[in-house]
């Protein structure tokens, strides 16, 4: 029998009552605020599953590849499949991320991570809170490129191929 895990963080839910969905009220305040991911994203088969270490697996647990679209699925077959712990999402064919780490002080976001994000020029499809609960993922409609990490006290990565992200559908509000 495979490991129960909580549906929003992927801890073990081995200590917990055989209906738990949820390792704390953190997570179950996380699942009950997901929303449907932009139709942007759900139209395209760059979908894959993902273990709680953030590893892509395809819908039947197989490892998955962020740079080959055969282990890539459709939303709704992903969505559906118990393979893994949670949804990712392969960046490519217009759609890109930035991401934010440790973009959180005291439960609200930080100046600098307002700031990152106010100044995005390209169109922003929607930002969500990462598995973390710490850092944020900002989508975006952007032509393939060159990744960009930027470490000057601030923690922000730029992706827009070959890369997939961990999704949460944890929206966050701009």
């Amino acid at each position: 029998m495979p490991e129960r895990v909580c549906e929003s963080c992927g801890l073990s839910l081995r200590l917990y009552r055989a209906q738990a969905r949820t390792c704390s009220a953190l997570c179950r305040k996380r699942l009950s605020r997901r929303f449907d991911f932009p139709k942007a994203m759900t139209s395209r088969d760059r979908w894959v599953r993902r273990t709680a270490k953030k590893r892509p697996v395809t819908i039947s647990g197989k490892s998955a590849s962020s740079t080959d679209p055969a282990t890539w699925s459709s939303f709704a077959a992903a969505k559906s499949s118990a393979a893994g712990v949670g949804l990712g999402f392969v960046l490519g064919d217009g759609i890109g991320c930035i991401d934010l780490d440790h973009c959180f002080e005291g439960g609200k976001l930080a100046a600098w991570a307002r700031d990152a994000i106010d100044v995005i020029s390209e169109p922003i499809i929607f930002a969500e809170v990462s598995q973390s609960g710490d850092g944020v993922h900002v989508f975006i409609e952007a032509s393939e490129g060159p990744g960009r990490v930027i470490r000057d006290g601030r923690n922000i990565e730029r992706y827009t191929t070959g890369r997939y992200i961990a999704v949460t559908g944890d929206r966050l509000k701009l």
